[in-house]
């Protein structure tokens, strides 16, 4: 993980993003991209006239006195930081400048408040996540003591997912994380224990993860709500982290039910990465 592409629009919720950046790139020796976007309208930027031209300097130049006031914090001291304001008003951009920046990893803050369905489901970081190439590592809150030791990947053992299981399989064995797979047994989709475990073995199988302590160690939790089962195990397990494989055409929107009840909302502080099919 060498470089880290952090989004910011300033927000509270952008710092907490760029504290845990901050850890990451003092740990694995990672170089921060950090990115406002602007949205100045096309208007403002093909006229000829002086004043539009004039607004249009003054919004860049307004960005970058920003940014100093942003990064000039303690915790960024050592670490090397690129700044970079675009003009992008569709989120689905930022892939692109993930790309041009060669960043292995997006982190973002969400501003969502009430539970894992409000962080994704109609949010900007939801149209990030469905449109990433690259993971997307989503903070809600300010985290003393980010760490990734330990993280708990979620999935259904949908033969679509085998490829973002790789990749998050590939992504945290270079950093020797420990890595938990559970699925998560609903009333709705109920599974026998054999039905189950016939459904990881064909999945693993067919994943290219070449580790047979993966599939032995997998566990199967039963909850009514895949939503609080995945933060319930996650909380029993001392996760620091829930991994969620995502289609990029639908988002994770497929991955929730309308209702998100109050335990959710209390479970959902946990950072979240998303690997794209």
């Amino acid at each position: 993980m060498k470089k880290i592409l952090i989004p910011v629009d300033f927000s509270e919720h952008s710092e907490y993003a760029l504290e845990v950046g901050a850890t990451l790139a003092k740990k694995h020796d990672a170089t921060l991209i950090v990115l406002h976007m602007m949205g100045l309208s096309e208007a403002v930027l093909t006229k000829n006239e002086s004043q539009e031209m004039f607004e249009a300097i003054y919004y860049m130049k307004l960005a970058e006195k920003r940014f100093s006031d942003f990064l000039n914090k303690d915790y960024l001291k050592g670490i090397t930081i690129e700044t970079t304001v675009q003009n992008y008003k569709e989120f689905h951009e930022i892939n692109r400048v993930a790309e041009d920046f060669e960043a292995d990893l997006i982190l973002m803050g969400s501003h969502g408040a009430s539970g894992l369905k409000e962080v994704f489901v109609g949010s900007n970081t939801e149209k990030v996540v469905r449109t990433s190439d690259i993971p997307v590592l989503v903070i809600k809150n300010r985290t003393e003591e980010f760490k990734m030791q330990k993280v708990v990947f979620a999935c259904d053992f949908n033969m679509d997912f085998t490829g973002a299981f790789k990749k998050a399989w590939d992504f945290f064995e270079k950093i020797d994380a420990e890595f938990q797979v559970v699925f998560i047994n609903t009333p709705e989709k109920f599974l026998s224990n054999q039905e189950m475990q016939e459904r990881a073995f064909k999945f693993m199988l067919h994943s290219g993860v070449d580790n047979t302590d993966v599939y032995d160690n997998t566990a199967y939790y039963c909850d009514y709500r895949l939503e609080h089962g995945i933060f319930s195990f996650s909380d029993e397990v001392d996760a620091d982290m829930v991994v969620i494989p995502t289609h990029g055409r639908r988002g994770l929107a497929h991955f929730f039910s309308e209702n998100v009840g109050e335990a959710i909302v209390n479970h959902s502080e946990l950072p979240i990465m998303t690997f794209k099919v």
